[in-house]
């Protein structure tokens, strides 16, 4: 196992290379200039469509649902784990690379959500199917490139449903905090995992975006409540706290007193890689939760998909590293969610809710992932193998989270990071692409109103 860790260290290390992170920035930088930082323009308008309901429109759910049920997907363990390892990587300036991935990540999802409405089709069901398969296969010129980076994207996608995002890291990060908090085994754990997972799914996309409309807002809430209780409680280390992730974002060791062996290309890398991690921006899932929207505005949906990335890193992501810093809990000798509960323990005012709100956060959090990305591996491998495959692919899934307690923390998560950056390749392809399309809609849609 330790050579297989290795092996995968040294993969992934190649992967979220310059390159990839050249190429998911300069997307999300193009579309920022060519559609007028339409991500601060048009975002007020976008959270007023949010809420806006097209009960006699084409589709499956709400907007609010079809974003839901993305964000439930995006809001996990990256939010809580995953900017601890970010931090422990890369000092507290990765946090300044994750807004940085995130701000021009809002366009690239933009577009992606705008594309997804643009190429979705009904499937035998009568029921919406789309996402980066859908506008690689029906939008490039290329027929047979179309077609076969459709095929590459949906591969990935499964890849990462099964062994990225959807399973390991969610369940191992259940697991560890429901021993923490509730005292009960992996074994436990895993049963009741696959029990819920089991019965939700089957429900399709309605029953999933019902679950996640109700707790991804109640969690977030709750969970960016609690750290602004650590920030009245702390205010007078705010403001060093925000120098300290700008200096840091460019002179690392600033946050440590001296050299740690922290470079400005590390905390870049681990906070842009955690980022994506989080908010997906770029990897084309969302988009197939985007495709089930009720809609017949591809701009209108492409607005609300992009509110996704700002709540889940604008918000979420920097209220956890906030609390870390704070705190000061990265100078301590501890890692993923063990490092944000000492953070929120030490920085609210009654120390023993910490442990309770890091944990119970983590748990739904985790488990809404789970849930959405059982989704976006369903329409992957719909996409293809057609709609018989549905159902091995989801006894695979399930058998998955079964095991997922008992794998390695750092080993599902390099894993993870690989299978990311594998499916961010097609679909980025994709969006430069069609970047004309996206122009054209954004345009008329704008110039009409």
């Amino acid at each position: 196992m330790a050579t297989l860790s290795n092996f995968l260290q040294q993969v992934n290390g190649l992967l979220w290379g310059i390159p990839l992170i050249c190429l998911l920035l300069g997307t999300g930088i193009y579309f920022t200039c060519r559609l007028k930082f339409l991500q601060f323009a048009k975002l007020p308008l976008a959270f007023k469509l949010m809420m806006e309901k097209s009960d006699d429109t084409e589709g499956d759910v709400s907007s609010f649902q079809a974003l839901c049920t993305a964000l439930s997907s995006t809001i996990g363990t990256g939010n809580i784990v995953g900017v601890a390892t970010a931090i422990i990587a890369g000092g507290p300036g990765a946090l300044f690379w994750m807004w940085v991935s995130a701000l021009f990540g809002m366009a690239t999802k933009y577009a992606e959500g705008l594309l997804a409405i643009v190429y979705r089709q009904k499937d035998g069901k009568g029921q919406m199917s789309g996402g980066p398969m859908y506008y690689l296969a029906n939008g490039l010129q290329n027929k047979k490139l179309g077609k076969f980076l459709a095929c590459l994207f949906s591969i990935f996608g499964v890849a990462v449903a099964l062994l990225g995002i959807g399973t390991f890291t969610q369940v191992r990060s259940i697991s560890d905090a429901a021993e923490a908090v509730l005292h009960v085994s992996p074994a436990f754990t895993s049963i009741v995992l696959i029990i819920l997972v089991g019965f939700i799914t089957i429900g399709g996309i309605k029953r999933i975006a019902s679950v996640s409309e109700v707790v991804v807002p109640f969690m977030t809430i709750a969970y960016i409540v609690s750290v602004v209780i650590i920030m009245i409680a702390n205010i007078d280390k705010i403001p060093e706290t925000i120098s300290l992730v700008f200096r840091s974002a460019f002179t690392p060791s600033a946050a440590f007193g001296g050299s740690v062996g922290i470079t400005m290309r590390m905390a870049i890398r681990s906070g842009i890689s955690r980022g994506i991690f989080s908010n997906e921006s770029g990897l084309g899932s969302s988009p197939i939760a985007a495709a089930a929207a009720k809609t017949n505005s591809c701009v209108e949906q492409g607005l609300v998909s992009m509110v996704g990335t700002f709540i889940d890193t604008i918000c979420v992501c920097t209220m956890t590293g906030f609390a870390i810093i704070i705190t000061r809990s990265y100078m301590l000798n501890v890692q993923g969610s063990a490092m944000t509960t000492f953070a929120f323990t030490k920085g609210l005012p009654i120390h023993e809710l910490g442990v309770y709100i890091v944990n119970i956060g983590l748990i739904f959090f985790a488990f809404t992932t789970i849930i959405g990305w059982n989704y976006y591996g369903e329409k992957c491998i719909q996409y293809l193998l057609g709609e018989k495959a549905i159902l091995p692919y989801k006894i695979i899934f399930i058998v998955f989270i079964g095991i997922g307690p008992f794998m390695s923390l750092d080993f599902v998560f390099t894993l993870a990071d690989i299978v990311n950056g594998l499916m961010a390749f097609p679909n980025l392809i994709g969006l430069v692409a069609l970047r004309k399309v996206v122009y054209k809609e954004t345009k008329h849609y704008f110039s009409n109103k």
